[in-house]
């Protein structure tokens, strides 16, 4: 069978099976057609002649164009998947794509605000207004819980228990944890939810239990925390970029330099694999270091 049926073929399976959306599709496409290209300039014409050094050959082209580690893994991971395909179908013996994996790249390390940073955007909001109230609010309860944009945007008045302090959060996989959250975030929650809340509820003509509204008093979007974040940095005359994700690095590192043990952050995250909250502990031991050389005698 010549690489255009192969095509043709794999593109079905791709539809039909996989149900893979039209931008999935054309992103497997086009990383077969370019490695049908190279085949092509080295002579290959038959699937079966694929081998590991061919491969090697491959990869070294496509870093000579300069392409990213993760472009690179993209090509690789579709590649992998056409053939398995064709093991499946008996058109290989073996998929020679299992031999070859690139390095893990290294992680970076997460970006915090300090606090007197923090400080400064807590100051911004004017408390009597109806959208302050909501942005104090939003604020206070991503720092105080560290909770993902997509988790707080989702969050409704039943997940929150004022009596002991907590909000239950529903992460990734639809896994469930409770946070607790202090009296900053309980007093800025009530304020909001008493008052500000109820304003902006009242422009929309729909009912909703999610927590926090947009000015029309529709569900806000985790864009709209972005563009909220940002207004707030403005205020605050900050130079700076802030956006959701490093509230919630402030809230590890700043737990974990205060002393908290690394599996109950890992546990207050929601991270399933402790390697993902071990990454933190870059940043803290870097502060540590700073201690240790302004405090020991002998430093």
């Amino acid at each position: 069978m010549n690489f255009h049926h192969l095509r043709e073929a794999f593109k079905e399976y791709l539809q039909i099976e996989k149900n893979a959306s039209p931008f999935t599709l054309q992103f497997y496409l086009d990383d077969l057609d370019s490695f049908f290209l190279f085949l092509d300039t080295e002579g290959i014409h038959d699937v079966k002649n694929v081998d590991y050094t061919i491969i090697r050959v491959y990869l070294t082209q496509l870093y000579e164009r300069q392409l990213t580690r993760r472009s690179v893994s993209r090509k690789l991971s579709s590649l992998r998947t056409f053939f398995r395909y064709l093991e499946r179908e008996g058109a290989v013996e073996a998929n020679p794509f299992l031999a070859v994996s690139l390095p893990k790249a290294a992680k970076p390390i997460p970006e915090f605000l300090y606090e007197e940073e923090l400080e400064k955007l807590f100051t911004v909001n004017d408390l009597e207004t109806t959208l302050g109230q909501r942005n104090q609010a939003l604020l206070e309860l991503l720092y105080a819980t560290g909770m993902r944009v997509s988790e707080c945007v989702n969050l409704t008045l039943r997940d929150v228990d004022f009596s002991i302090g907590t909000v239950l959060v529903k992460g990734k996989g639809n896994k469930e944890r409770y946070i607790p959250f202090g009296s900053y975030a309980r007093d800025a929650l009530k304020q909001y939810m008493k008052k500000g809340r109820e304003e902006l509820l009242a422009k929309s003509r729909q009912e909703t239990d999610v927590i926090f509204l947009n000015n029309r008093g529709r569900p806000l979007t985790a864009r709209g925390v972005r563009t909220i974040l940002n207004k707030m940095v403005e205020k605050a005359s900050l130079t700076i970029h802030v956006h959701p994700h490093k509230i919630r690095h402030t809230f590890a590192t700043h737990l974990l330099n205060e002393g908290a043990d690394l599996r109950s952050v890992q546990e207050l995250l929601g991270h399933e694999h402790l390697s993902s909250t071990q990454i933190y502990t870059h940043v803290t031991k870097d502060h540590l270091r700073k201690i240790y050389m302004k405090t020991h005698p002998r430093a």
